[in-house]
């Protein structure tokens, strides 16, 4: 199989541009004979959704919350990059297109990058035209602070709680559209499998998560845009409802997944508490613009926050700070997690667990006073202070690296179509643009930038290509025979009757992952993860134990489900980390460090994207590579001291 990446030919900054004047378009009297679905309603879903109908499509949205509102993209705190350059501080289209391919390690196309970079100027502009409200300065032009990666400041921030003031925005737009009858809108639906007819995607089933009615809807095109599937380590940031099934659905229809085991750590999480808890909470990378993050420099065991300040100042070590003067405490996510670790490694750690660090404020909250402070961050301070009792006026908040963020993803091209033709990926749903580490504050411009500036034009080439008339309806054998194998599937999973909870086996493959496939990893360590998963997944299939019923809502059932998918993703992270034996971005493969211990590339051997096949139950994946040409960046060691 080659893959083509359709990265149009030409100068980098005018390949986006060539490529839409080159793309086929549909004339606005057709654009109505054409029908869409879209799956998932966040940034990515709701901006896509929204602006297809606003062409003139005619789009059916599904997600599985009881409102679009609801998406987990609410939960994005910091901020969404833009290259305006208001601060005049030396920002532009091109650093912003630099530092997402050096954050992402250089494992990222230029093209899809340098268009990220490119529209994410006017992404802005249409999020304030919809009324978000974005902190501004004295003189009421837009603030931005800065996160981690970057030299400059070009994020925008509403507060602590920009992603959801952005998905308002998004949503107001779709709600427009659904009051004009152009979006049919279906809540607590799940998409359970794809339909794909004479090589084309043709439709999906769903389940009604209400009553259980299995469903089959058809289209032109479906846009997956379903998020990532960081909750594969069951621990984790997302939303106890986030999960991988619909790509991995589409995946085993024949669409490619892309670098699976490219997982984000994030740093400023609040740490594990005990084995009583089903997620983790996420403190926004934001406050490490005032934060200091720190140990002391000998271990003291069982440190709690209160006790910080009888931590003489100089016996702590402000590690960031020490070792990447440059960039400090704004390092990017994968260097401040990796050296999180380390101190806690050493004994260093503070809590009862040991394994968290402290970040400080007491020096900004000194030098600014508490009130600014409490104007850029008041939200985020108070829901710490909710959470584990401590007030971050008055002691440092406790973190500790907790999975966040997904890169890999359905492979797409330049287009964000799958190999599949009329199925595209969306959003976090996709490999696209971060690498093997995304920088702050680039999820929320990625998901806008797909929805909002790329799939309106690009997915106009693919239906004027084939013609409105082109269609297939649910009365084909092909939406019968899917609805069968779901209907067997849920059959199954309900006659099983064994002894083990979803949320055991679930709980048992996050660890696995988490120990073998997290942070850092080894040939081993990974070899003995292959192993347990498909243990487990043995296992799974003869003694979990699903209560209820198909016809009525059954969380359980849906769990079920999910898990089910998780184990055989899960197998595929662990043989991509097995294959590419190199320190990558978040992706720290023990044989491979340089002398000082930071991650070591090998840009001879590994320039590529993996991007798998799905060859049938219990058959081994097949690889194809996607070479990685870089024409407009020198690959370099990446350094932030």
């Amino acid at each position: 199989m080659k893959l083509e990446s359709k990265v149009p030919e030409g100068p980098l900054a005018e390949k986006w541009t060539k490529h839409k004047f080159n793309l086929k378009l549909v004339n606005p009297a057709n654009k109505r004979k054409y029908e869409i679905i879209v799956v998932g309603t966040g940034l990515a879903g709701a901006s896509a959704a929204a602006s297809l109908a606003e062409l003139g499509y005619n789009v059916k949205a599904f997600c599985f919350q009881d409102s679009p509102r609801r998406a987990h993209s609410i939960a994005a705190q910091g901020g969404i990059n833009a290259a305006k350059n208001y601060q005049n501080d030396g920002d532009s289209v091109y650093r912003l297109f630099y530092d997402t391919i050096k954050g992402g390690d250089y494992r990222s196309r230029e093209g899809n990058v340098y268009r990220l970079a490119e529209v994410s100027v006017n992404i802005i502009d249409q999020c304030v035209a919809q009324g978000v409200p974005f902190a501004r300065e004295y003189g009421g032009l837009l603030a931005n602070r800065s996160f981690g990666g970057a030299q400059v400041s070009r994020t925008f921030y509403a507060r602590g709680q920009t992603g959801q003031q952005l998905l308002l925005g998004a949503y107001s737009a779709l709600n427009r559209q659904i009051a004009n009858g152009k979006v049919k809108m279906h809540t607590r639906t799940e998409m359970l499998d794809v339909v794909v007819v004479d090589g084309k995607t043709r439709g999906i089933i769903t389940r009604d998560l209400v009553t259980g009615k299995i469903e089959s809807h058809s289209g032109h095109a479906v846009l997956l845009c379903t998020g990532g599937y960081g909750n594969v380590f069951y621990l984790s940031t997302n939303a106890k409802g986030s999960n991988v099934t619909a790509a991995w659905r589409a995946h085993k229809k024949g669409a490619l997944f892309g670098n699976p085991c490219f997982t984000q750590i994030h740093p400023t999480c609040i740490p594990v508490s005990g084995d009583h808890q089903s997620k983790l909470t996420l403190m926004s990378e934001s406050l490490r613009n005032d934060g200091r993050v720190w140990v002391p420099k000998t271990a003291h065991k069982g440190l709690k926050a209160k006790e910080a300040a009888s931590i003489p100042e100089g016996d702590r070590d402000y590690f960031l700070e020490r070792k990447y003067p440059s960039f400090g405490n704004l390092v990017p996510r994968d260097v401040a997690s990796r050296n999180a670790k380390m101190m806690c490694d050493e004994g260093r750690g503070v809590g009862a667990t040991g394994l968290a660090v402290f970040l400080d404020f007491s020096d900004a909250i000194k030098r600014d006073g508490k009130d600014l402070i409490s104007a850029k961050y008041g939200n985020l301070f108070d829901m710490y202070k909710q959470i584990t009792g401590d007030d971050p006026y008055q002691m440092p908040m406790m973190i500790f690296p907790a999975v966040h963020y997904t890169m890999g993803g359905l492979w797409v091209d330049y287009n964000l179509m799958t190999n599949v033709p009329g199925l595209y990926a969306l959003g976090e749903a996709n490999f696209t643009d971060h690498g093997a580490n995304r920088l702050g504050a680039s999820a929320l411009m990625q998901g806008l930038a797909d929805g909002y500036f790329v799939i309106p034009y690009t997915i106009g080439d693919y239906l004027a290509n084939i013609g409105w008339n082109d269609k297939v309806g649910t009365d084909h054998p092909a939406f019968k025979e899917a609805i069968d194998k779901v209907n067997d599937r849920v059959t199954k999973l309900l006659s099983i009757k064994g002894k083990k909870t979803v949320d055991e086996f679930h709980r048992e493959l996050g660890l696995t992952m988490w120990e073998y496939c997290g942070m850092s990893r080894n040939e081993e360590g990974l070899k003995t993860a292959k192993k347990k998963i498909q243990e487990l997944r043995e296992e799974f299939w003869k003694n979990v134990d699903v209560v209820g019923s198909a016809n009525e809502l059954n969380m359980e059932l849906e769990k079920a489900g999910r898990v089910a998918d998780f184990m055989e993703l899960g197998e595929l992270m662990v043989d991509d980390a097995l294959n590419r034996s190199e320190s990558c971005g978040g992706h720290f493969r023990e044989e491979s460090q340089t002398p000082e211990g930071e991650a070591l590339r090998k840009d001879d051997e590994f320039s590529f994207v993996s991007a798998w096949e799905y060859k049938g139950d219990n058959q081994p994946e097949e690889l194809h590579k996607e070479e990685l040409r870089f024409e407009n960046v020198k690959l370099t060691q990446r350094s932030y001291k």
